[in-house]
């Protein structure tokens, strides 16, 4: 007499198993809308607040008047013309550095795992640093240095780093150092270079949206508009491969190419915001880490991370610009809200 089959009564046995985790995920979709909702709501106030804000105040009624009645010449070319393209890439270039944190810190599996610690945002500034004082180049000759700077520097640290395939503290380590290195290079270059230059260098440097118009963000859109589709697509590979490569493997996930394609996509936004508008710190490592404890995941995650990243470089530059008697670079205030920011994780990894 034959035995029964097995397979209904394993799946009766994973069935509540199986609910759990569709209810688990229902949540955890919940709740990251919600609190997406709610950080985009609160950066788009705050966009209307740098709107609104400056040495020529505006009503939010003189704002949306702006928008909405092109008549009106002097209030729409200060809206429109001076301050939006500002907020614009201030919403754009965070979100982007939000992004690339959480596709490093996701590869690597660590929370220290983002551009700027690695070492991607040095090499972008070096290749930029190169353009300035050795080409003496404008601003689309240092954009297209920093580009360049940033992809040869992540092609240096991941042959590093690989010793058949590429583990996140590996990675991490090894972008530590090339970043020492190449802090200490382009210190070198501005001190060996004319004064007038080196001062526009380190101002550069320091990471600034002054300046900046819409000749800047139509490019920056476009990029963006470029890089994101695909990065979406590999969402969910990114998250099967921080269950391990094996895992990843078994679900049908090609680890390899998955992984190569993310760090390819990742260094471009980081290159992205370099060449824009300087190398801004903090955002790409806090944002991911911020987003994930908004939503309660076990994981990073990318589009909370991009809100993240967007909300907090706009609330900087209000900041910069508005903080102080003069302006500062928002570069700067950035590294200065990272400074807090550390020192409250510390104490609060010293209490549990």
């Amino acid at each position: 007499m034959s035995s029964p089959p097995i397979w209904p009564d394993f799946r009766r046995r994973m069935l509540p198993i199986r609910i759990l985790g569709d209810r688990l995920s229902r949540r955890l979709d919940g709740r990251a809308l919600l609190a997406g909702s709610l950080i985009l709501f609160f950066a788009i106030g705050l966009a209307g607040v740098s709107l609104a804000t400056g040495y020529y105040p505006v009503t939010p009624a003189q704002v949306a008047t702006a928008f909405l009645q092109p008549d009106t010449d002097v209030i729409r070319m200060i809206v429109v013309e001076w301050r939006l393209p500002r907020v614009g890439l201030a919403f754009l270039l965070g979100g982007a550095l939000g992004l690339s944190g959480a596709i490093f810190q996701s590869l690597t599996r660590n929370p220290l795992g983002s551009p700027d610690i690695i070492g991607f945002s040095a090499g972008s500034y070096t290749g930029a640093l190169a353009a300035i004082l050795l080409l003496s180049g404008g601003y689309y000759e240092t954009a297209a240095g920093a580009l360049v700077g940033g992809i040869v520097t992540a092609l240096a640290v991941y042959l590093f780093a690989y010793r058949r395939g590429v583990q996140g503290f590996r990675l991490i380590i090894v972008g530590i150092g090339v970043s020492a290195m190449l802090g200490a290079l382009n210190a070198w270059m501005i001190r060996e270079a004319d004064l007038q230059v080196a001062m526009s260098a380190a101002i550069w440097g320091a990471g600034s949206l002054n300046g900046l118009g819409i000749d800047q963000l139509l490019p920056v859109l476009l990029v963006l508009a470029l890089l994101v589709p695909p990065m979406l697509v590999l969402a969910r590979p990114m998250r099967q491969l921080e269950m391990g490569d094996d895992a990843a493997r078994a679900s049908g996930v090609n680890a390899g190419r998955v992984r190569l394609s993310l760090m390819v996509l990742g260094v471009a936004l980081t290159a992205t915001v370099t060449a824009a508008a300087g190398p801004i710190a903090f955002i790409a490592l806090a944002a991911p880490q911020i987003a994930r404890r908004l939503i309660r995941s076990p994981g990073v995650t990318l589009l909370p991370s991009a809100l993240v990243g967007a909300l907090l470089l706009t609330a900087a530059d209000w900041a910069a610009q508005h903080a102080f008697s003069n302006q500062l670079p928002v570069g700067m205030m950035t590294v200065s809200i990272g400074g807090f920011y550390f020192l409250w994780l510390l104490v609060r990894e010293g209490r549990t």
